[in-house]
């Protein structure tokens, strides 16, 4: 069975007009899945705010029925953005080094300053 709850938040985001919109049309239309992955963690962070957070699955499941072949990909690409400032990474609710070395299950959120 494919959880398609990630792909319904990415298209209400994206018909609301609010924050990640536009990340999250450019996740369900944008060609190539390294973009698609990277509008998604970012639409779908945002779209929760900094108080709340994604799983790198939940990026993966929004682009791709076979997701879990996405998954070291999506955390990948979770790295980079956290290298930017564009999201934070978490686990246990302590902040991850992007560039450390970590492994299991890890959180995505968007910034404190990206909600102001």
């Amino acid at each position: 069975m494919t959880d398609r709850a990630p792909r319904r938040e990415l298209e209400r985001t994206r018909d609301g007009a609010g924050p990640g919109a536009d990340e999250a049309g450019a996740a369900l239309g944008a060609e190539g899945t390294g973009d698609r992955l990277r509008a998604a963690i970012l639409a779908l962070a945002r779209a929760r705010g900094s108080e709340s957070s994604i799983c790198p699955s939940d990026a993966a499941k929004a682009v791709a029925d076979d997701w879990r072949r996405l998954l070291p990909q999506a955390r990948d690409v979770a790295r980079e953005l956290a290298r930017r400032g564009d999201v934070v990474l978490t686990q246990r609710d302590q902040l991850l080094d992007p560039d450390g070395e970590w492994r299991g299950p890890i959180r995505i959120r968007a910034p404190r300053s990206a909600d102001g």
